[in-house]
């Protein structure tokens, strides 16, 4: 703040001095510039991209592994093998980002061969098996 001290007739008079100020503002005004841009942006985020379209296949939404009586065993509607079993879950998953099946096994049919089926889709890759029964597809 300066003052003035002369021969005015009002006696003193005060008047501020604004120069350091503007220094001040001037140096705040640089800082924020500079730390604008460091500041943070956000999370990154993966955009789910969409499959290529195959259309020789029906695409099944629900995987059910079918344990027949007579040792058969069926994928959705198509007949599989105790050999190729694997490779046909191989091929279904492999695009799929939710790694979920159904186990379904007829009442007359062993657990072992369950089970058996059950070892088969862990080992193809399929990270949550469920397991059917007949109450369950009738809601009850």
């Amino acid at each position: 703040m300066g003052m003035e001290v002369g021969e005015k007739k009002g006696g003193a008079m005060a008047s501020m001095n604004v120069v350091p100020l503007i220094d001040i503002l001037l140096v705040l005004l640089i800082i924020f510039m500079v730390i604008t841009p460091l500041s943070p942006k956000g999370l990154e985020a993966l955009v789910p991209q969409p499959s290529p379209i195959i259309e020789a296949a029906p695409v099944y939404k629900v995987v059910v592994v079918q344990v027949l009586e007579n040792g058969q065993l069926k994928i959705n509607e198509d007949a599989a093998t105790w050999d190729n079993l694997g490779l046909q879950l191989n091929d279904i998953f492999k695009l799929r980002a939710e790694k979920v099946a159904f186990v379904k096994g007829d009442d007359t049919v062993v657990f072992g061969a369950v089970a058996r089926a059950i070892d088969v889709m862990r080992s193809s890759g399929v990270e949550k098996v469920g397991l059917m029964t007949a109450k369950l597809e009738t809601g009850q």
